[in-house]
Order: structure tokens, then sequence, then C-alpha cells
């Protein structure tokens, strides 16, 4: 099978922890990958809330500069998706690819020519912020949230001409709809579930999933576990539940993965990226048709993000 993943936390455990990329500890590594063919997979980096200005640059930098080594280093065993041609080769060589993003544009330091470094570096997706607040606006963790900054407003145009995706996963409803009202381009929720499904603040609104679905974005069903139910103990069925919603919102075009692997608890049914195999065959047994599956493990995230390169 195909796969694709719209997030994951790896790359930020592999610099914290000093492992690998192709073997390690984690929920996802490139020798548990290769079942895929192909696997492509957002490593995003993470600036934790408590992380700001000049340290939370350092740390992109420290984590792209990992990403870059291990790249050199393992010779070949994936292919960094820096150009169109990177996701294409992925493709023709049933190969594993790997795209840089970020999680939480603090790491910009509220300096907007830093979003010509971040496409030099091949950065192609932002989250704008994470649970709190930074340069950029609000995140759904704040009480009284503002939503977009005048710099977050200049930010989205500026991610836009450079053909960097915009995130909304974190952010507070008053940030998604402001992005909404000054945003040109599609946009996406790269690790998001279904808010009528499990009332968590984190989770989309119907409105919300219409509105990127609308506007030719996609969303990541992601495996957090307390996204998927309240209060937590999640299997397979749930995330189906999640799937299947989405779906019926006409979604078809929409719905992705976005794992969320090593950046939170998963349902204890999965051990990792080694489990997605088990998760699709799940689909099936439930009746799901192989073309739908490939649209939400592979395909709809591929035609989204090939758009931007």
């Amino acid at each position: 099978m195909r796969f694709f993943d719209l997030h994951c936390d790896t790359l930020y455990r592999i610099v914290n922890e000093k492992q690998g990329i192709y073997k390690n500890d984690f929920h996802v590594s490139l020798s548990k990958a290769s079942i895929y063919k192909p696997y492509i997979g957002c490593f995003a980096v993470w600036i934790p809330d408590e992380m700001r200005g000049k340290e939370a640059f350092e740390f992109l930098e420290k984590c792209a500069n990992k990403l870059f080594s291990e790249e050199k280093k393992l010779n070949g065993e994936f292919i960094l998706c820096k150009e169109k041609s990177d996701m294409e080769n992925v493709i023709a060589k049933e190969q594993k690819g790997i795209i840089l993003t970020l999680e939480s544009s603090a790491a910009l330091m509220g300096d907007i020519s830093k979003v010509k470094f971040m496409h030099e570096l091949g950065v192609k997706i932002i989250t704008l912020t994470w649970n709190g607040s930074c340069e950029a606006g609000d995140g759904i963790g704040v009480s009284s949230p503002i939503g977009l900054t005048q710099f977050g407003k200049t930010l989205i145009s500026e991610l836009e001409r450079h053909n960097i995706v915009i995130d909304v996963s974190h952010a507070s409803e008053k940030l998604f709809y402001d992005v909404c009202s000054v945003s040109s381009k599609p946009f996406i929720a790269t690790h998001s579930n279904s808010k009528s499904i499990c009332d968590h603040r984190r989770n989309l609104l119907d409105d919300q999933f219409k509105i990127i679905k609308n506007l030719g974005g996609i969303v990541g069903v992601t495996f957090c576990d307390s996204f998927l139910k309240e209060p937590g103990s999640s299997g397979f069925e749930d995330i189906l539940r999640h799937v299947d919603y989405f779906l019926s919102l006409d979604g078809q075009n929409t719905v992705c993965i976005g794992s969320d692997f090593d950046g939170s608890n998963i349902p204890s049914t999965m051990h990792g990226i080694e489990s997605i195999q088990s998760l699709y065959e799940y689909f099936l047994k439930k009746n799901f048709k192989s073309e739908i599956l490939d649209k939400i493990f592979f395909s709809n995230a591929y035609n989204f993000l090939n758009n931007f390169f």
C-alpha cells in the first residue's frame, strides 16, 4: 500500500533523544516505513510554547541540519522533497520521501524576511501557532484569543507568495476565521479530528471542516488518543468513526492521515508506523473500497502538496 502522513514529531525526538532516522525506538523509523511503497512523511519541527525568539529559530536550524545530515549519511535511503521532481521521484521509484515542516511560526521570531529563508530551507508547511500565543496570533489554548495579529496577516500573504502551505491545526477559532478572511489559497489542518465525534478543543467544527474542504484544502485525521475518544482508550474503530464522519460531509477528496506519531499517545491497538497496514486492512474489512482508501492514505495529501512544489 501507499502511505502519506501529514504530520509526525519524529524529527523533534531524533534531535532531543540523539537517535537516528533509519532505526530508533520511536513510532516512526525509515526501516519500519519500508513496507509502504511509496511512503511520504511530513516531519515537523515542533516549537513548544516556552521556546521563543532566537532559541526557537536556532532549534529549527538544528533540526533541519540533522535531517540534511541523515540524508547525506544514508545515501539514497530517502528523498528529501524540496522540489516537484523530488516528489515525482518518490512515486516513480516507490521510494521513501520526507517533507520538512514547522509546527509554530514562532521560529520566525516575528521577522517576515525569514519566510524566504524557510522556503530556501525546504519548509513546505507551517502551523501558525501551537496551543499558546506567538507573533502570528493565538492558539487554541488561549482563553481570550484576538486571532491573527497584524504580523500574522502579513505572514499569510508572504507564506502564500512562497508557496508554503498554511496549517491551522492548533489555531484558536478566532484565528481560524481570520485566516479564512485574509487567505487567497487553500489551507489545511494537518492533524485534527471531528469535534462532532469527540468534543476536544483541538478538533474541528463541522463548519471549519466544510470551509477547508470548499476551499480545496485537506484535513489529516490524527491518532492522538484524546482527540479520538473521550476519555481515551481508543482503537481502530474510533479512527474509522472520524474518517467516516468527515466522508459524510462530502470529504472524499479532503480526508487524509496526520498521525501525530511521536508527538502524542496513540491507541493501544497501534505500535507505530508499522500499524498503518493493519489499520488499512481494518478499513477494508469494514467495506471501505480500496479506491477511497488510497485517497485517504495517500493521494489526497500527495495531490494537494504537489500543487505547492
